[in-house]
């Protein structure tokens, strides 16, 4: 017999996941997910890889591949950490009170930067199909568990890493002509000993007034961590290896 101990242990681990359920699964977007499982998105979803204010992201089976589920929680909460820059792009296609259609405009946003990034050969995860509030892409990962985030992971050769992040963040300049614009190692994945770039839904083209400057602050985040790994990197430096000495500040620009 299960001790007491135990016994609410288990209690406690069925509250939460309960509790998980009702901040994410309302009525609708368990409609959404049902017509995503069969469209053939997915068979299921299995549990969260990772929850925060906006949203969370769930790992899902599709026969015997796994995906990623992220579900945006629908409310005006979701936008209180989003720049001015990024609710502008909202408001174009739908009112800033309806929050539900910010949440969707959102969605389908993040679904279209991924594919723009997957023509460009950047490596992000693939998208496979959005509705409503839920995005299907892939998972990062294998059967042991999901990619960790680069601040979290273990970083063997911190020079192959910079050097694998100039790549892709290059090719999301050169080729895709965006700028991610949040990007730091709070949201880029290491997997197998190569970044993945992810929450890619606030990028701008390299045209945007603030391009060169939202490259510029993802930069220094990057400069300061390969300088903890060892790696002395300055951001000017980092700048032109990426391709963004191209860009020209607003004013610039004729």
């Amino acid at each position: 017999m299960p001790s007491r101990r135990e016994r609410f242990e288990d209690r406690r681990k069925e509250a939460s996941q309960r509790d998980l359920l009702d901040q994410f699964f309302d009525h609708r977007t368990l409609l959404a997910v049902s017509r995503l499982v069969n469209q053939g998105q997915f068979d299921s979803i299995d549990f969260p890889i990772a929850t925060g204010k906006e949203g969370g992201v769930f790992r899902a089976t599709r026969g015997a591949e796994y995906r990623a589920v992220k579900i945006y929680r629908i409310g005006n909460t979701t936008f209180h950490n989003l720049p001015a820059y990024a609710l502008e792009e909202l408001r174009r296609e739908t009112s800033v009170r309806n929050y539900g259609g910010l949440i969707f405009a959102w969605t389908r946003r993040e679904h279209t930067i991924l594919g723009r990034l997957a023509d460009a050969k950047v490596r992000a995860p693939y998208p496979y199909g959005h509705l409503r509030n839920c995005l299907v892409m892939e998972f990062i990962g294998n059967e042991a568990g999901a990619a960790p985030r680069l601040l979290d992971a273990q970083v063997d050769d911190p020079e192959a890493v910079y050097r694998d992040l100039v790549l892709q963040i290059g090719r999301m300049v050169r080729e895709a002509r965006l700028v991610h614009g949040d990007l730091s190692p709070y949201n880029t994945l290491l997997y197998q000993g190569k970044v993945v770039l992810i929450d890619v839904a606030q990028a701008v083209t390299v045209e945007h007034p603030r391009a060169l400057e939202l490259l510029a602050r993802d930069i220094a985040h990057f400069s300061k961590f390969f300088g903890r790994l060892g790696v002395e990197v300055e951001p000017e430096e980092f700048m032109r290896a990426v391709g963004g000495t191209s860009l020209r500040p607003a004013t610039a620009q004729s």
